[in-house]
C-alpha cells in the first residue's frame, strides 16, 4: 500500500472512529435525558456515564446544552426515518395501519428516546422547541400526502396537528402504563383520525 493510500485508510479510520464515538454519546444522552431533567445532569455527569474526560466530551460537544439540542435533533430524525413505512400507492387505506404499526412499533422499541423527544424543553429553548414542532409539522404533512383522505383545507390541517398531539399523549400513556395492547391502541388512533377528518367536513375515500 503506497504513503497516500495508507494515509487515507488512516484518515478514514479516524473519521469512523469520532462518527461512531459521536453516536454513542448521543445514544447516551437519549437515556441520561429521559431519566433525569436537564437541569439535574453536568458535564462531568456526561463524561464519568461515557467513560471519558471532560475535554474529549467538549471535542465533541461545545456545551451542555448543545449536547442537549443535538440528542433531541437526533431522536427526531430516527423517530421520522423509522416510522417511515414501506412505498404504498397513495389512497390505499391500509397505508393508514401501516403507518400507525410502524410508529407505535418505535415507540415500544426506543421509549426513552420517545419521551424524551416529547418532553423535551430547556425553558424556552427556540432551538429545541423547533426541533419538537418540526418533527410534528412532518407527520401532518406526511397525512396530507398519503393518506386516503379528501384534499386538506386549513381547518382539515387544524384536525391532523390536533390529532398528532392526540396520538403523542396516548402514546404515552400506553408505553408508561402498559395496560392496553397494542393493537387496541392502534385501533383507537385509527378511529379518531377519520373521526377528526370527518369532523373538519373531510371525507374518507
Amino acid at each position: 500500500m503506497g504513503r497516500d493510500a495508507a494515509k487515507s485508510a488512516s484518515d478514514e479510520r479516524v473519521r469512523l472512529d469520532v462518527d461512531e464515538r459521536r453516536e454513542r454519546l448521543l445514544a447516551l444522552g437519549r437515556e441520561l435525558f429521559s431519566e433525569r431533567s436537564y437541569e439535574e445532569i453536568s458535564i462531568g455527569d456526561i463524561a464519568k456515564a461515557a467513560g471519558i474526560s471532560k475535554g474529549l466530551l467538549y471535542h465533541y460537544f461545545p456545551g451542555k446544552r448543545d449536547f442537549y439540542v443535538a440528542v433531541v435533533r437526533d431522536a427526531a430524525q430516527d423517530l421520522l426515518d423509522r416510522t417511515e413505512p414501506p412505498e404504498a400507492t397513495p389512497g390505499d387505506v391500509d397505508l393508514l395501519h401501516a403507518k400507525l404499526d410502524a410508529y407505535l412499533e418505535y415507540v415500544e422499541e426506543n421509549f426513552r428516546a420517545y419521551a424524551l423527544l416529547l418532553r423535551s424543553g430547556i425553558g424556552s429553548d427556540r432551538e429545541v422547541l423547533a426541533i419538537v414542532e418540526g418533527t410534528r409539522e412532518a407527520f401532518v404533512e406526511r397525512l396530507q400526502t398519503s393518506l386516503p383522505f379528501s384534499a386538506p383545507t386549513p381547518l382539515m390541517r387544524a384536525a391532523l396537528r390536533g390529532w398528532v398531539g392526540f396520538v403523542e399523549a396516548a402514546s404515552l400513556d400506553w408505553i408508561e402504563r402498559r395496560d392496553v395492547e397494542r393493537a387496541e391502541l392502534k385501533q383507537l388512533l385509527a378511529q379518531t383520525l377519520v373521526a377528526a377528518v370527518i369532523a373538519a367536513g373531510g371525507q374518507v375515500t
